[in-house]
C-alpha cells in the first residue's frame, strides 16, 4: 500500500498530525534515513511549500481540480495550457484555454517528480520554449505516482529513454513553491510558483 493511500485512509486528523510532527522532527534533527520514494517526495515537496491533492481515480482528479478553481475564483478565466489532452479532459470547467500569458494560471503535466528534492521536473514537452518567468505565478500540475523517481539523475535518464529520437529541450525543475520567499537570498535565481499538484494513484 502506498504512503499516499495510507495517509488518506480513515485515520483521525490528530493521528495524522502526530505522525507528520514525528516525521518532520526526524527529518530536521535526526541522521538521514532511506525513506521510500513516495514518502521522501511528500516530505520534501511540502517542505518546499507545495500543495498536493492525492486522487484515487480520474473522478477524484476532476473533483479536486474543481475545488482548486473554486478556492481561487478561476472559473471563466484564461488558463495558459499547451496540452490538447488536458484541454479535452478538463473541457467541462468553462475555462478559456490560451497559449500565452498573462493568464490566471498555467496548467500542465510534468516529466517526473523528484523525491530527494521534492521538485517537479518539466521540459519543452510541457513548457514549449517558454521560460518559467514568462508563465503565470500559479501552476496546476497533473502527475501520477508512477512518475516518482529518487533523483534528478533518474529523471533525466528517463527523459532520454522516452525520447530517443528527439530529446526535449528546456528541461528544468520547479522547487520553490512559496512566492513570498522569492527575495530570500537562498532562492536567488530560482523562479517561485504557487503550485498545486494533482497526484493520481496509478500503481
Amino acid at each position: 500500500m502506498s504512503l499516499f493511500r495510507r495517509i488518506f485512509s480513515s485515520k483521525s486528523k490528530s493521528d495524522q498530525k502526530s505522525k507528520e510532527r514525528h516525521t518532520e522532527d526526524r527529518s530536521k534533527y535526526m541522521p538521514e534515513i532511506n525513506l521510500p520514494v513516495d514518502e521522501s517526495f511528500m516530505i520534501n515537496f511540502k517542505r518546499n511549500g507545495g500543495k498536493f491533492l492525492y486522487c484515487d481515480s480520474d473522478k477524484e482528479v476532476l473533483d479536486s481540480f474543481d475545488k482548486i478553481l473554486l478556492e481561487n475564483d478561476w472559473y471563466e478565466k484564461d488558463v495558459c495550457c499547451f496540452d490538447m489532452g488536458l484541454e479535452h479532459k478538463f473541457s467541462g470547467f468553462n475555462l478559456n484555454y490560451i497559449k500565452k500569458s498573462p493568464a490566471s494560471f498555467f496548467f500542465a503535466t510534468c516529466e517526473y517528480l523528484i523525491a530527494d528534492s521534492g521538485a517537479i521536473l518539466i521540459s519543452s514537452n510541457q513548457l514549449r520554449e517558454k521560460k518559467l518567468t514568462e508563465l503565470p505565478d500559479d501552476f496546476i500540475i497533473l502527475a501520477s505516482t508512477s512518475q516518482l523517481v529518487k533523483s534528478i539523475g533518474e529523471g533525466l535518464k528517463g527523459i532520454k529513454e522516452k525520447n530517443k529520437n528527439a530529446i526535449p529541450s528546456n528541461i528544468t525543475t520547479i522547487k520553490n513553491f512559496e512566492p513570498q520567499k522569492e527575495k530570500d537570498f537562498l532562492s536567488y535565481g530560482s523562479s517561485s510558483k504557487n503550485l498545486y499538484l494533482l497526484l493520481l494513484e496509478d500503481l
